[in-house]
């Protein structure tokens, strides 16, 4: 049964015919998960009370955690956006001109903040190091992310996935357990459920079972639930081809297959060794770390007597009849621990628990975050490129989908502005265009001063520069406004100080022409009532 050929009430048969292509990916996940983190994925019937076995070596653990971390600092930078939003030189050329291009990068920087404080506000970090997890040991993983709120993960154990040989996603199916007291007033119609103040202490307590399908329509997304075989009245609705809430992550692709497949997985040979021998040297230091005294059966030396003497003691016996017992197992240590040296490292570099091209500060640079991506992208093989088109590009678009419903963002024209994930050596967020703005000035640097000043926007290259660097540059520099009154100013300015030494020139040939009494008279009046000096040559100049 496929997604095109559903009908009403069907959901939970879809549901179980696809339960047996899942079954082997998950019994995967889970050996997986017990040899790294065994509460990841839980066998069918545990519950909160399960007792988990941790295993032996704890390089599972904590390589699977070293990981996300590097990965989740890389996906979701601290600092700096790990997208851009772009707009083609024809439609600038269309809208504003070519001239307002660094107005528009400068706008467009602040959409970008706004959308990673929007996701600093929800706290997505969280859900997504638990994904990021998920997807290391078991390989998938699937994330919702609501109009309201923020952003929930499912496991692989409560949604089942159909892609096409292309890898296209075609329909989702999810699968959780609900109690009756929280179901809507139109789930409780549906099922002919009284309300809770109506039934009072008899409603029932017992779980039923939501679906929630989500499909590919075309250019639409359709999506409706269904309890049990009973659909859901107010659950229809429709999300477009891009902004579709459900996010099915894959930690790596097998052309094919609907599921993907774990890190875990990859080195499960080398994590299987390290648990035995790690258990048998455990187990067999604890053998030789045990203390036993043998004593001769037929010898004079009597058991008791040694056992219940104090150190010190003198009695009677025969050293020969008592010796101790010791496991001649050293050699056989030493090559199960350069055995167990030997695997660490391999699982060491596998994790990237050997490097540590990030520095112990508080703040984290955009460069750091480079090198961080190029070591994912070229040790993890690709991996880092596939998070980046199947999660940080279709989150990015479902967030700013939200904050335009909300209000908290510009609706831009269709089709104009497009995010951008800027993935791998080319860094994320704008921190490429930094340089390349820096190298331009560099090589405009023999031309000299004069010949850069003639013909470099600075204004424009200003707004770029800020633009790359994601700093709002809003009263920081100086608009066209304050430059023009500025300029204005200092013209006004200029123009008293030159009608100022027209003055005073004017002065000096009147003092020139006068008697030495007269012009000892002007010049004191100069100092103390310029005023009055200023008005008599006015007057002198006016006849």
């Amino acid at each position: 049964m496929t997604g095109d050929q559903y009908t009403e009430g069907q959901l939970a048969s879809m549901y179980q015919a696809c339960f047996g292509e899942r079954e082997s990916y998950l019994q995967r996940a889970r050996d997986c998960a017990k040899l790294s983190i065994p509460t990841l994925i839980k066998d069918s019937g545990d519950s909160f009370s399960t007792t988990y076995e941790t295993p032996f070596q704890s390089i599972g653990a904590r390589g699977v955690n070293h990981l996300a971390s590097k990965l989740l600092l890389t996906l979701l930078p601290p600092n700096s956006p790990f997208f851009r939003l772009t707009v083609d030189d024809f439609d600038i050329e269309q809208l504003v001109g070519p001239e307002q291009r660094g107005p528009v990068e400068e706008g467009l920087a602040k959409v970008e903040r706004s959308a990673m404080q929007e996701v600093e506000t929800l706290a997505l970090r969280v859900p997504v190091f638990e994904a990021l997890k998920h997807l290391i040991v078991t390989g998938n993983c699937l994330l919702y992310m609501p109009d309201e709120g923020g952003m929930r993960v499912f496991h692989l154990d409560r949604y089942v996935v159909k892609r096409d040989p292309m890898g296209n996603l075609l329909y989702v199916i999810t699968k959780e357990n609900l109690n009756a007291k929280t179901l809507t007033k139109e789930a409780r119609e549906a099922l002919g459920l009284p309300e809770p103040e109506e039934a009072g202490r008899e409603t029932p307590e017992k779980p039923y079972e939501l679906y929630t399908y989500v499909c590919d329509k075309g250019s639409y997304w359709h999506i409706h639930q269904e309890i049990g075989r009973v659909p859901i009245p107010d659950s229809y609705g429709k999300y477009p081809k891009d902004k579709n809430p459900f996010i099915p992550l894959r930690f790596s692709r097998v052309d094919g297959e609907s599921y993907g497949r774990g890190l875990v997985e990859e080195y499960i040979g080398d994590l299987r060794s390290l648990e035995a021998l790690t258990q048998a040297i455990v187990e067999g230091s604890a053998a030789a770390a045990k203390v036993l005294f043998l004593v001769r059966p037929n010898g004079t030396t009597r058991i008791n007597t040694l056992a219940k003497s104090p150190s010190g003691a003198i009695v009677q016996g025969d050293a020969n009849d008592v010796s101790t017992l010791q496991l001649q197992k050293s050699q056989d240590f030493r090559i199960a621990l350069d055995t167990i040296t030997q695997i660490r490292d391999r699982l060491s570099f596998a994790f990237l628990l050997n490097s540590s091209v990030q520095r112990n500060a508080e703040r984290v640079t955009a460069e750091e975050v480079r090198f961080m991506a190029q070591e994912l992208e070229s040790a993890l093989g690709g991996v880092y490129s596939v998070l980046s088109q199947e999660f940080q590009l279709p989150m990015i678009n479902i967030l700013m989908e939200k904050m335009t419903k909300q209000k908290k963002m510009p609706k831009f024209p269709k089709g104009i502005v497009k995010p951008q994930v800027i993935t791998g050596i080319e860094a994320l967020g704008r921190g490429q265009d930094l340089n390349k703005l820096s190298q331009f000035l560099q090589y405009l640097q023999p031309l000299g001063p004069e010949a850069i000043m003639s013909n470099l926007n600075l204004d424009d290259y200003i707004d770029r520069l800020g633009a790359s660097l994601g700093i709002d540059t809003s009263g920081l520099v100086k608009s066209a406004e304050q430059k023009q009154m500025e300029a204005q100013q200092a013209q006004e300015q200029q123009q008293q100080m030159m009608q100022q030494q027209q003055q005073m020139a004017m002065m000096q040939d009147v003092v020139r022409g006068a008697t030495p009494a007269m012009a000892k008279g002007l010049s004191e009046s100069a100092q103390h009532n310029p005023e009055m000096v200023q008005e008599m040559m006015k007057a002198v100049t006016q006849n």
